[in-house]
């Protein structure tokens, strides 16, 4: 507890998860009700903003560790009509987090990854499940605030701990007892996707 008359040691924001943590995230969409079936946005996901932007708003919560159960707000980019640089960082962020929810590097050119990182709509986006590196910015009045800019992808040496797949990271054991007790544990992957076949 700092002294009242010395504040060299307040906290700015205590709150904020630090700058660079990777966590698993699950991306829930906040529903806006915009629709523009020429761009592919159905589903009355997408929100238009005062200033004609379009945007998904993305409520990302953190699903395990010290900040489980943590939200993050970030708005995912689809339109701005100040040019493409937003649109561009939304598109390069979904497929961050397609390539990351599917275990896909992003290196990976084959018919699959370009198959997985293809989508029906948005909804293909709502509950998705990946592997976030939370950064730091600042909200509409000045205030630090968490954000998520990037997704992390399996070619980080984190990616596997941190997802919870099994594979190349996890443990071996001398027998196959200890083995089948460890599977036992570890949780069930949800059913395997047809394209991870």
């Amino acid at each position: 507890m700092g002294s009242w008359n010395d504040f060299n040691d307040a906290q700015s924001n205590a709150n904020l998860i630090p700058k660079g943590t990777l966590a698993k995230v699950r991306l829930t969409i906040r529903p806006g009700g915009f629709d523009d079936p020429a761009q592919g946005w159905t589903g009355g996901y997408a929100t238009r903003g005062s200033t004609g932007a379009v945007y998904l708003n993305g409520e990302f919560t953190v699903l395990e560790g010290q900040y489980a159960r943590r939200k993050i707000f970030t708005l995912i980019g689809l339109y701005s009509p100040k040019g493409p640089d937003w649109a561009n960082m939304g598109r390069s962020l979904i497929r961050g987090m397609l390539n990351s929810a599917r275990g896909i590097s992003d290196k990976d050119q084959s018919p699959q990854a370009q198959a997985a990182r293809r989508i029906g709509g948005f909804a293909d986006l709502d509950g998705l499940e990946f592997v976030a590196r939370i950064d730091i910015g600042t909200d509409a009045m000045g205030e630090e605030k968490n954000e998520i800019r990037a997704a992390v992808t399996p070619d980080h040496r984190d990616y596997a701990r941190i997802m919870g797949t099994a594979g190349a990271a996890a443990p071996t054991f001398s027998s196959p007892a200890k083995q089948a007790a460890y599977d036992a544990q570890a949780p069930a992957p949800a059913g395997r996707p047809s394209w991870a076949d």
